[in-house]
């Protein structure tokens, strides 16, 4: 199974689409020696949203590497951010601008269609039936995109990221309720910085599901390493970094669910 599923009793969904760190066997030989240690994944994410578990959340976690595929991308492989450094459905770069794959080795169009189908697809059918499951028993579902990143990337983005990057599809993927509700939770603190509809505005998950007008509301954040885990090798998630997070990371997600309820009493 290239995922793992737990459904909840709630209106939420939680998606964390990077969190694998599997390379199939059969694949792994045409990959950099380096590439191996999956540097780019989203490291302890479950870990992080632990609490979520006492929200009543469903849960939707993938076992495969981005590396692999990446399923947070559109199957056609648009660009998410036209003009800026971008990568691929199945990556062929690191974060760092860096091969991924050793040389002639990269995937072509007959390999990428394979990995569509068997890794890509079935994650998507999941991420479609538990909104469709949650809409049938509550009216509405918010589905919360969880991702996280290293805080300096100079091939990405210039400069430091905020700490939390809240994408909304600039605003096509949830009702301004949500959003708003959003800021005004980082806006009663001052430790960590943040930004909406920055450089993260959202990748395909966000913007394919979220749909106001159908009662789904998509919400990603992406969050820096820095906030909760160690950004160098052995990349180790840090409990006295990560507790301070996390309340807030409750209180946004409480938030966003307050304000969902909200717009269906």
């Amino acid at each position: 199974m290239t995922y793992t599923l737990h459904s909840g009793i709630s209106p939420l969904l939680v998606s964390m689409p990077h969190i694998g760190t599997y390379i199939p066997d059969e694949l792994a030989a045409n990959f950099t020696p380096s590439a191996l240690n999956v540097e780019d994944t989203d490291w302890h994410l479950d870990l992080l949203y632990q609490f979520i578990n006492g929200l009543g959340a469903s849960v939707l976690k993938s076992t495969i590497s981005r590396y692999v595929i990446d399923l947070n991308r559109p199957p056609n492989n648009t660009p998410m951010y036209p003009g800026a450094a971008n990568t691929e459905l199945c990556p062929t770069r690191f974060f760092t601008s860096e091969p991924l794959y050793r040389e002639n080795h990269a995937p072509n169009a007959t390999e990428i269609k394979v990995r569509l189908e068997h890794y890509w697809q079935p994650y998507h059918n999941a991420l479609a039936a538990e909104l469709a499951r949650i809409k049938a028993i509550h009216g509405y579902a918010v589905l919360w995109d969880a991702h996280s990143i290293r805080s300096q990337l100079p091939w990405l983005f210039e400069g430091k990221l905020p700490d939390l990057n809240i994408g909304t599809a600039n605003g096509h993927s949830a009702h301004p309720s949500i959003t708003q509700a959003l800021i005004q939770v980082c806006e009663t603190q001052n430790h960590y910085t943040h930004a909406v509809n920055g450089r993260f505005k959202g990748g395909y998950i966000t913007r394919h599901y979220g749909n106001p007008r159908q009662h789904v509301h998509a919400v990603q954040l992406e969050k820096c390493w820095s906030t909760y885990m160690c950004e160098q090798t052995p990349f180790t998630f840090a409990p006295s970094i990560a507790s301070q997070l996390q309340p807030l990371l409750k209180q946004m997600i409480e938030a966003a669910m307050s304000s969902a309820k909200a717009i269906y009493a």
